[in-house]
């Protein structure tokens, strides 16, 4: 136990130093590269978007040619005419495309929901209001005039962020056109007299390949996106202003059940038809500072969650975001130690979000009704839901400096009764010499856990400490350490990942199941971009992993090869294998655990694509006798467009593992899902969706009516379905739900 704490704070005093040393390493660039500009042109009046380009307004502005294919092409001419054009008034900065197409029959466009579009042709602005390659704006439209929002990190791109903006297209003989119309108040930028942004200008067009083309010439040998921005000058006094938004909502709904689950023939009782209120008020006096307030928020789920199988998991499952005041601040917090869903059902909630110069703050509470907290060790979690009140508090300092480098701090904190957790940390990413990113997160975590082993009086042991995982009372801290350095050129790509993550480290507030693990990683990968070929690009790569427990028991080792195709029909073909893979899990060391991965997805045309992907080969049945079995865990999907405004989709996920030593089966079942989409204009659609699920015997039905005057002024009606099949009778219904529900922004 005493090497175990000299390694660690040695660990510690070694990381600190090497942070040092990378800090001062690097001197910045003295002068920056000369870029391309577009200047945008300010006009007196609004434009009313048409979608035709057909307001005299557009010929003040010098149209910019997009003439480099990046993709799959590296920088060569365009084989698409398009032109941008860009204007500003007090209140608005507009986009204008000219999208030329030889074909225009060819063109992939659909009437499609919100952020639904990326897999059409479109057109899309890619903005950095600060020039500091940190946060980046993405607004998209299609040739139907719908639109995409997302915001870009470094190397990540969150489409569940959305904007108040406009849009309109339209399609021609000669291809199709579009206009934008960006509110300056959507946006966060410093208050100056004139304004340079970081700005990119891509077209996309799916055809036989996925063709991009840009105003800007794209480095393959320059790891990032933004840093390869031009730049958008002529914005002067412009003010992203204040505003005060008020979002209330209301629901009706109506629930029944059996009365009996266990007797399929018990009555079907309903109960009394119940309303839910509640309203949300945010307060802007510009873009950089928020406050933001709600009361009984609606966190309901309109967008069920696709079933996952869990059958032979030993770790909760994640599930992405969808709630929408969870989402805005997300990119300050986009580590595992925070997970927004363990706050599960608030009575109220805040936020403080801001930034000034180049340091960015955010601060959110929420005191939840219903607590859920996940208790984490070597091999397996325990989720442990409770009707327990409780305070989550989450606070998050971030100070950018230089190119896509900066220095965070994070604190979070769930407090109840007589207990609570508490996890403080810091976090950085430093680039250096161009291709060369280190970055890592250290972090310290108090626990007193409740005394309450009826809750949960699970005995296991806490790695080599005394402690357990039951809820008796102990209090304990821990730590934890992730550090990862990578280099990304065109050609090659490395990475290695040490994570250290002690047996009584734990955060109540994320969904991190796994510690007491001392782990090392590393990737290698070549990739090559073939001319005049069936192949856009092909490439190889080798994974390897080793991880320990803090006793110093080897847990895992790995080598898995993978090779990788991109080909013409829009197709991706991946296969890996697992060439060494041993682990020993239960006290059993398990090893020559072989088996091939893969995956392929393909869209070859425009009213079809389709996706599978798998493991066949040898796992560990994870029970509390493991065995070695054979098996497979599968998942396909084909996505079929009878129309421009219908959508049609079936998944199918499989899993089946027999015992290698004697061939019993340890489970075999499957999930469908099927999802019809009408939309019948961009703010407008009815779906449906049905699965079944054959490990549990369950099938589910949620109709919806969906109508969208914005992202945030909605209407939806709909029902949710619960069957459970019973030997003697099959399927019966056991729940169902009726929900209208209501949601208005206002605007001051």
């Amino acid at each position: 136990m005493k090497q175990s704490v000299y390694y660690s704070k040695a660990l510690w005093g070694i990381l600190f130093i090497i942070f040092l040393l990378c800090s001062s390493a690097v001197a910045q660039q003295a002068v920056a590269d000369q870029k391309p500009t577009i200047n945008a042109v300010r006009i007196d009046s609004p434009i009313e978007l048409t979608g035709k380009l057909d307001n005299p307004a557009w010929n003040k502005a010098k149209p910019v040619e997009l003439n480099y294919e990046i993709r799959p092409g590296d920088n060569t001419q365009s084989k698409q005419k398009t032109s941008a054009r860009i204007l500003y008034d007090n209140e608005f900065l507009y986009f204008g495309f000219d999208c030329f197409d030889d074909d225009p029959k060819s063109i992939r466009a659909n009437v499609s929901d919100r952020d639904k579009i990326f897999n059409d042709d479109f057109v899309i602005v890619v903005f950095d209001t600060y020039g500091d390659y940190q946060k980046s704006y993405e607004f998209a439209v299609n040739p139907y005039g719908n639109q995409g929002d997302l915001l870009a990190t470094m190397g990540n791109e969150d489409a569940s962020m959305d904007y108040i903006w406009y849009s309109a297209a339209s399609l021609n003989d000669h291809g199709w056109t579009a206009e934008m119309k960006i509110p300056f108040k959507s946006l966060a930028f410093t208050e100056k007299d004139e304004h340079t942004w970081a700005l990119h200008v891509i077209r996309t067009i799916p055809r036989e390949s996925r063709y991009q083309v840009s105003w800007m010439k794209i480095d393959r040998n320059i790891p990032t996106f933004m840093p390869q921005a031009g730049l958008l000058t002529g914005l002067k006094d412009i003010k992203s202003g204040g505003s005060v938004e008020l979002l209330p909502y209301a629901i009706g709904q109506s629930f029944g059940q059996l009365t009996d689950f266990s007797d399929p023939k018990s009555n079907f009782k309903f109960d009394p038809l119940k309303g839910r209120i509640g309203a949300g008020i945010k307060y802007s006096p510009s873009q950089n500072f928020s406050l933001e307030g709600v009361i009984n928020p609606d966190f309901s789920q309109i967008e069920a969650d696709a079933e996952q199988i869990e059958i032979n998991t030993t770790f909760a499952l994640n599930y992405d975001e969808k709630r929408p005041f969870f989402l805005t601040g997300n990119d300050l917090l986009q580590t595992p130690m925070y997970y927004s869903r363990s706050i599960n059902n608030p009575l109220g909630a805040g936020r403080i979000l801001g930034k000034s110069g180049k340091l960015s703050y955010l601060l959110l509470s929420a005191y939840d009704r219903n607590t859920v907290i996940e208790v984490p060790g070597e091999e397996r979690s325990n989720l442990v839901s409770t009707d327990m009140k409780s305070l989550a508090t989450i606070g998050r300092l971030r100070y950018d400096f230089g190119d896509e480098s900066y220095l965070g701090l994070l604190g979070l904190s769930r407090n109840l009764e007589d207990a609570g957790n508490y996890v403080l940390g810091f976090d950085w990413t430093y680039k250096f010499w161009s291709n060369w990113y280190f970055s890592g997160e250290g972090f310290y975590s108090k626990t007193k856990e409740l005394n309450n082993t009826a809750l949960f009086g699970n005995t296991r042991k806490l790695g080599s400490t005394n402690h357990t995982a039951a809820f008796d009372g102990e209090s304990y801290s821990g730590e934890g350490i992730h550090l990862l350095l990578s280099y990304n050129s065109r050609n090659y790509s490395f990475s290695t990942v040490f994570n250290n993550f002690s047996p009584t480290y734990q955060t109540y507030n994320g969904l991190f199941g796994q510690v007491n693990y001392r782990q090392f990683y590393m990737e290698h990968e070549f990739e090559f971009y073939p001319t005049d070929s069936f192949i856009d690009n092909w490439g190889i790569s080798m994974q390897s992993g080793l991880q320990f427990n803090f006793s110093g028991v080897k847990r895992e080792q790995f080598l898995m090869p993978q090779i990788y195709f991109t080909l013409k029909g829009q197709t991706n073909i991946s296969v890996n294998y697992l060439l060494l893979n041993d682990e020993r899990f239960g006290g059993i060391w398990f090893d020559k655990i072989n088996r091939v991965v893969f995956n392929i997805n393909t869209r070859p045309l425009k009213e079809l694509s389709f996706y599978a992907n798998g493991q066949v080969g040898k796992f560990i049945f994870r029970s509390s006798k493991p065995e070695m079995g054979n098996g497979h865990n599968f998942y396909a999907g084909i996505t079929v467009r009878p129309s421009s405004q219908f959508n049609l989709s079936f998944d199918y996920s499989r899993a089946r593992l027999s015992s290698e030593a004697t061939g019993n089966l340890f489970y075999d079942g499957n999930i469908y899902r099927f999802v019809g989409i009408y939309q019948f204009n961009s703010e407008m659609f009815v779906r449906i969706i049905t699965q079944y699920n054959t490990f549990d015997k369950s099938f589910n039905l949620y109709p919806l009516f969906s109508y969208k005057l914005n992202a945030f002024t909605t209407f939806y009606a709909g029902a949710s379905s619960n069957y459970a099949e019973y030997n003697e009778i099959g399927l019966k219904n056991t729940t169902q739900q009726y929900f209208v529900k209501v949601q208005y922004l206002l605007g001051i």
